[in-house]
């Protein structure tokens, strides 16, 4: 079983950055995909960002491409967001997810594909 615990979250003005960690232990860690989702407050999960652990492809929300990075250490089973030039928009519990789906990257992922998920970290921007 795949346990996955975040970190990183907090409170931050309109334009600030943030960086979520995401680390996965368990007895046998294999993910074909790793990815971060956000639910706001009386909304549906949505999908943030993606990665293939193998080599690295990334694949993001329109919403947030060029302002959030998702990025993976291997030896470490650690998961990133780096997340700039926050917005109000972009509060919400991030949420950090593994998948062993395979083609799960050849499409934008839904919560569905991920199997395993942290317990959510809060990130709140204040305006």
């Amino acid at each position: 079983q795949v346990q996955l615990v975040e970190s990183g979250g907090g409170l931050v003005q309109a334009g600030g950055s943030l960086r979520l960690s995401c680390a996965a232990s368990g007895r046998t860690f294999r993910a074909y995909a790793m990815g971060w989702f956000r639910q706001a407050p009386g909304k549906e999960r949505e999908f943030v960002a993606a990665i293939s652990w193998a080599s690295a492809g990334a694949f993001y929300l329109d919403s947030v491409k060029g302002r959030f990075t998702i990025s993976r250490v291997k030896d470490k089973n650690t998961l990133y967001l780096q997340m700039n030039s926050l917005r109000p928009e972009d509060t919400a519990v991030y949420y950090c997810a593994a998948s062993q789906r395979i083609g799960v990257l050849a499409r934008t992922p839904t919560s569905n594909d991920f199997g395993s998920w942290g317990q959510g970290t809060q990130v709140t921007v204040s305006s």
